[in-house]
């Protein structure tokens, strides 16, 4: 089990720091099917050398990355982080996974993106957060959705995938609408 810091902590899971010796739990994650067809990086071969070079390089980097660490048991259950910031015009991309199954559909990813756009917005200053995301992640979208992202656009046909062709659609949200969130109904609710 790596080392992890409760940097930004919520009810059922905190944000740590991105241990680069995680690299063997990421790359088992990154080459399962039923992870990775969801993500960028379905048609990567990610070997071990190459995801910890990726980690270190990300963990030395200007991106915003950060381990989903289960509360109670310590467990390393994903990742997720705020890339391409640009500190001028406070944008921002959001990017997320989890890579332990157990943990699907069990609300672990919608608190992380929570607790990720609280950070963005109110320790980095961001404005505009955006995502992008498969038409058929409907798991991911409902997430997505729950967590205040809107649909801003579509990229039709962009995604060919078990020999049919998908939209890829963004989507993005404002720091006024998700402290309307927060208000509403608590960042971590």
């Amino acid at each position: 089990m790596g080392k992890y810091f409760k940097k930004v902590v919520g009810e059922k899971c905190f944000l740590s720091p991105v241990n680069p010796d995680d690299f063997e739990k990421y790359t088992e994650w990154l080459n399962d099917p039923e992870i990775s067809e969801n993500m960028m990086v379905e048609d990567n071969i990610i070997s071990l050398l190459k995801e910890k070079d990726i980690l270190e390089k990300m963990a030395k980097g200007n991106d915003v990355l950060f381990a989903i660490v289960d509360l109670e048991t310590e467990e390393l259950i994903g990742n997720c982080g705020l890339h391409d910031i640009n500190r001028i015009n406070q944008s921002a991309v959001l990017g997320i996974f989890i890579g332990n199954r157990e943990y699907l559909s069990k609300g672990y990813g919608t608190q992380a993106i929570k607790l990720l756009l609280n950070y963005g917005f109110n320790v980095l200053n961001l404005n505009n957060i955006m995502l992008e995301v498969f038409e058929y992640n409907k798991r991911a979208i409902r997430s997505y959705q729950k967590a205040g992202f809107k649909e801003i656009g579509r990229r039709r046909q962009a995604k060919f995938f078990k020999n049919n062709r998908y939209d890829i659609i963004f989507m993005d949200i404002l720091r006024e609408e998700f402290l309307e969130i927060k208000d509403a109904k608590g960042v971590l609710g």
